[in-house]
């Protein structure tokens, strides 16, 4: 893959920030399956292809199924994701499209009824990462490869 910039060598200390919160979100309690299933979710909103690529192989590492691979993007009409889940990814989307969506009450509410405090911040932060990450990647031209 060629970048249209060597963004990791001219910005290497705000890819050096990235990556720490990339660690740090790791860190979080929320399960590491679904915070795939975020990523992928947001960079189908955001149309990354090279995101999706990679989030969707590290799910498939992780053990996530080829079934909820393949239907995130129709998360809601599907019994196999959990509540806590389908609120997370629900989260994704209005956090993803928020100048057009915003976060209302009403939804936050639903998360929190799933996710506390702390966890609920996460979340976010983990959603704001990937949405950065996506802007990046198609920003520098990065594209899927094998």
């Amino acid at each position: 893959m060629e970048n249209r910039i060597d963004y990791y060598n001219v910005a290497t200390e705000a890819l050096k920030i990235m990556m720490e919160m990339e660690k740090y979100t790791k860190t979080t309690n929320i399960d590491r399956k679904l915070r795939e299933l975020i990523k992928i979710r947001a960079s189908q909103i955001n149309g990354c292809a090279f995101c999706l690529n990679m989030h969707t192989a590290d799910a498939r590492k992780m053990g996530e199924t080829e079934q909820r691979i393949y239907c995130i993007s129709a998360w809601e009409e599907c019994e196999f994701y959990t509540e806590a889940e389908k609120v997370a990814l629900e989260l994704t989307e209005y956090v993803t499209l928020v100048s057009t969506k915003r976060v209302p009450e009403e939804l936050y509410q639903r998360v929190r009824k799933h996710y506390d405090e702390k966890q609920y911040v996460d979340l976010i932060l983990i959603i704001n990462q990937i949405n950065n990450w996506n802007r990046i990647s198609i920003s520098m031209g990065n594209t899927a490869t094998k």
